[in-house]
C-alpha cells in the first residue's frame, strides 16, 4: 500500500490540485497503467464505502473502528488527521479487508483481470500510411485516449472490422462504453473475423461496470471455437 498514492488520488478526485499538478497526474495515469489500475480501485472502493455507509450513525460507528485499526498499521510519527478524509477511510479499509475483517463484494471477478488487449498491426511491410501507423502506435503504447480520434478520423474513409475493432477496443479502455457497445455490436452481427472478438469485448465491457448478469449473458453466446474459449469458461466459472 501506499499512503501517498492515496492523498495524491484524493487531491485529483477533490479538485485541489493545480492546472500544472493535474496535467502531470493524468499524464502518469496514461503511461502507468498499474498506478492506472490503482486509481480506479480507490475509485471504486470510495463508491462502496459511500453506498454502504449512507447515514451519519453508520459512518461515525464505522470511522471509530477503523481508527484504532488504522493506528496500529499507519505510522505514528505523523500527525494525526483530525477529519477522515476518503483517502484515510480508503486506506483504512483496505487494511481491513487485507487482515479478513472488512469485506465488500470482493468474490466477483475484475475486469483487470481478464483484460490482455492484443497488439494492433495495420501497416504491412512497405506500407506508408502514416495516420494508419499513428492509430497503430498509440494504440499499442496504451494511449488509447490519443488513439481515439485517431481510429474516428481513418474510419471516415476505411471502415474495416479491423479498425472498428480496435477502435471499440480503445473506447473501452478509456470507459466511454455505450459508443464501445455499439462498435461492438455492429461488429456482432456482421460475419468478419472480428465477430466473437468482439462478443468478448462485449463481455468485458459489461464486467468493467460490474453488470455480472449482462456479463455472463453475452459470454453464454461466445463461440467454443473462439481463440481463447478458455478465457470465456475461466470468467462464466467465475461469475456462476
Amino acid at each position: 500500500m501506499n499512503e501517498e498514492r492515496y492523498i495524491l488520488f484524493d487531491q485529483y478526485l477533490q479538485g485541489e490540485m493545480t492546472v500544472e499538478e493535474k496535467n502531470s497526474f493524468e499524464k502518469q495515469l496514461s503511461e502507468d497503467r498499474e498506478l492506472a489500475a490503482e486509481f480506479e480501485t480507490f475509485k471504486e472502493l470510495q463508491l462502496q464505502l459511500k453506498n454502504k455507509f449512507e447515514n451519519e450513525e453508520e459512518r461515525e460507528a464505522f470511522k471509530a473502528n477503523l481508527s484504532s485499526i488504522s493506528d496500529k498499521h499507519f505510522n505514528s510519527s505523523k500527525p494525526k488527521v483530525v477529519l477522515m478524509r476518503p483517502w484515510y477511510l480508503a486506506v483504512a479499509a483496505s487494511i481491513m479487508i487485507l487482515c479478513g475483517l472488512f469485506f465488500f463484494d470482493y468474490n466477483n471477478p475484475s475486469f483487470e483481470d481478464y483484460n490482455h488487449p492484443e497488439t494492433a498491426s495495420f501497416v504491412e511491410r512497405g506500407a506508408t500510411d502514416e495516420i494508419l501507423k499513428q492509430a497503430e502506435t498509440a494504440f499499442n503504447e496504451r494511449k488509447y485516449k490519443e488513439a481515439i480520434p485517431v481510429f474516428e478520423e481513418i474510419l471516415k474513409e476505411n471502415k474495416t472490422p479491423e479498425i472498428q475493432y480496435f477502435y471499440g477496443v480503445s473506447l473501452l479502455e478509456e470507459s466511454k462504453y455505450p459508443k464501445a457497445e455499439i462498435v461492438f455490436n455492429e461488429l456482432i452481427s456482421g460475419t468478419s473475423v472480428y465477430k466473437e472478438k468482439a462478443k468478448w469485448s462485449l463481455a468485458l465491457s459489461k464486467l468493467k461496470q460490474k453488470k455480472y448478469k449482462q456479463c455472463k449473458e453475452v459470454l453464454q453466446t461466445i463461440s467454443q471455437d473462439y481463440e481463447n474459449y478458455d478465457d470465456v469458461q475461466d470468467l462464466l466459472d467465475e461469475l456462476d
